[in-house]
């Protein structure tokens, strides 16, 4: 059965494991690494917005490639089928529901080309060394992109449907059932404002070149 349409939220989410989307909603990381995946628009990673949804997948998801003191939580994700295809699955509720606990705004953007910078990432990500190192090192022409975003947790987490629309290794999905603007809802910063800014000085400082201001893809949100 074909599904209903329904009128898309006008901010994008960003698709990043359950884990990681956990470790962001709880201040365990301010950052995101990207290379993009098979469904990007020529295969690249870009920016179409800087604040976004964040959507939990399951897809790629495995506990070690986490460090060991969070691989409970790639263990813990709760998993449900995903429509018309149940050999597949997706991070959500056993009645095929997603929940959305939150979103950011990407407040910065550095691109890393020198592997000596992952350095400086290691201890501040939950993903294993090796793990960074394989994101690093995958489609080794394009940079690898460290996003800076300050998170903010929903005080009621938004639960939609699964859709097919949602499935596929990208970045970037386009929810519906959603509000058009996540700073719509209540939520609160998944950091204090002095801790965010003191942590990311501090890995400004160590990035080759910093961190620079987002800038949208042409036709993108710059919603603030």
């Amino acid at each position: 059965m074909a599904e209903a349409e329904v009128p898309a939220a006008a901010v994008p989410a960003l698709k990043e494991w359950a884990a990681i989307v956990r470790a962001l909603l709880a201040g365990e990381q301010i950052i995101d690494v990207r290379k993009g995946g098979l469904r990007e628009p020529g295969r690249h990673f870009g920016l179409p917005s800087v604040r976004c949804w964040l959507f939990p997948t399951v897809e790629h998801q495995r506990p070690e490639l986490l460090k060991p003191a969070y691989r409970r939580w790639a263990e813990d994700t709760a998993v449900a089928p995903v429509s018309g295809a149940p050999d597949r699955a997706e991070a959500g509720t056993s009645d095929g529901v997603i929940e959305i606990g939150g979103w950011a705004e990407i407040v910065g953007v550095a691109t890393v080309t020198d592997e000596r910078a992952l350095d400086a990432l290691d201890p501040r990500v939950v993903w294993t060394r090796d793990y960074v190192e394989r994101r690093f090192a995958w489609k080794r022409r394009d940079p690898l992109w460290v996003l800076a975003l300050r998170v903010h947790r929903l005080l009621e987490p938004r639960r939609i449907p699964w859709r097919d629309a949602y499935r596929g290794c990208a970045s970037w999905v386009t929810l519906t059932d959603l509000l058009d603007d996540p700073a719509e809802p209540a939520s609160v910063p998944a950091v204090t404002d002095v801790a965010f800014e003191a942590r990311l000085a501090g890995l400004a400082e160590v990035l080759p070149g910093g961190f620079r201001p987002p800038e949208p893809e042409p036709g993108g949100t710059e919603r603030r």
